[in-house]
């Protein structure tokens, strides 16, 4: 038994001392001055093979991004209105927005008065109007327009915001201090759409009365009021800037050209409630955008909280 235990014993040894040459033999073979199982010249061939397949595999791409980027448009999108993922119904934006590091909320909170708790909103909003004043909307293709020539979308129609009147100025702290806040509103930008207006006093029966009333085809309208019955009487009277709301409609079509500023209107709250939360719903009216609450097509939403 002794005997058979040495045998099995030599014989493992001999195993695994053959497994280490035939190693060492494939890594290196002195014989036929092979690494690897190849000749240097076969490493010299493979290697060669590979960069000129690789770098044809590089070029190919190239190529191919090259002429997928010449199909491109950087002013112009290729689908646009309701052959785009946007569509054709523009909704609306507002500010100021609440703090970075709450992005999903919609609630403007703050304290009013002389202690300035309200700062954020009243600086959010004065740097977000900074490309609106002191002239810094310039270019060949900013004008100014009045109602005689329609915008086919060449040019850009110059916004002054000064015309807006000195009620929602950084001066006035946008009305902030005093808990009567300015909002401001604008229509998202989509390319190429242009507002339709009413026509035949067909008007939808949502419609508020100071739009129904003042209704001019030259212009588009926004409006607010609280979303529900006890929003309503909590968020007071509102005044608009400029008057009803109205944006002249030369500032549509977007066409993405250098210098364009969105149009907006100031809403301001002149008496809301304090201490209770206010949901707040706003919209804009022409003939070709639908309002959808779920959805938000043709509207906003936020809250206010006063303290």
């Amino acid at each position: 038994m002794e005997k058979m235990a040495d045998k099995n014993d030599d014989f493992m040894k001999s195993s695994k001392d053959t497994e280490s040459t035939n190693l060492a033999t494939f890594i290196w073979n002195s014989r036929t001055k092979e690494f690897c199982g190849r000749t240097g010249n076969s490493w010299l061939k493979i290697t060669i093979f590979y960069i000129i397949f690789y770098l044809l595999l590089a070029g190919f791409w190239i190529v191919m991004l090259l002429i997928f980027y010449q199909t491109l448009d950087y002013h112009k999108p290729k689908w646009q209105l309701d052959s785009s993922r946007i569509g054709s119904n523009p909704g609306l934006g507002f500010r100021p927005l609440p703090h970075p590091d709450n992005v999903d909320s919609t609630l403007i909170w703050f304290t009013h008065g002389s202690a300035r708790e309200w700062d954020y909103w009243a600086d959010s909003l004065e740097d977000y109007l900074y490309y609106y004043k002191g002239g810094r909307q310039f270019g060949e293709h900013v004008h100014d327009c009045d109602f005689d020539r329609e915008n086919d979308g060449s040019f850009v129609c110059k916004f002054i915001v000064e015309n807006l009147g000195n009620e929602c100025t950084f001066a006035n702290h946008f009305g902030y201090d005093l808990g009567r806040p300015c909002i401001l509103l604008k229509i998202n930008r989509i390319y190429g759409w242009k507002p339709v207006p009413y026509t035949n006093g067909s008007f939808p029966p949502t419609m508020p009365d100071h739009v129904r009333d003042n209704y001019n085809p030259n212009y588009v309208y926004i409006s607010c009021a609280g979303e529900n019955p006890a929003d309503k009487e909590n968020i007071g009277p509102i005044r608009y800037f400029p008057e009803h709301g109205a944006i002249p409609k030369y500032y549509f079509p977007f066409t993405n050209l250098d210098g364009y500023l969105s149009p907006f209107v100031f809403v301001r709250l002149e008496k809301p409630a304090t201490g209770v939360l206010i949901n707040i719903e706003c919209k804009v009216w022409a003939a070709n955008i639908r309002h959808d609450r779920t959805d938000r097509l043709g509207s906003v939403h936020l809250e206010m909280l006063i303290d």
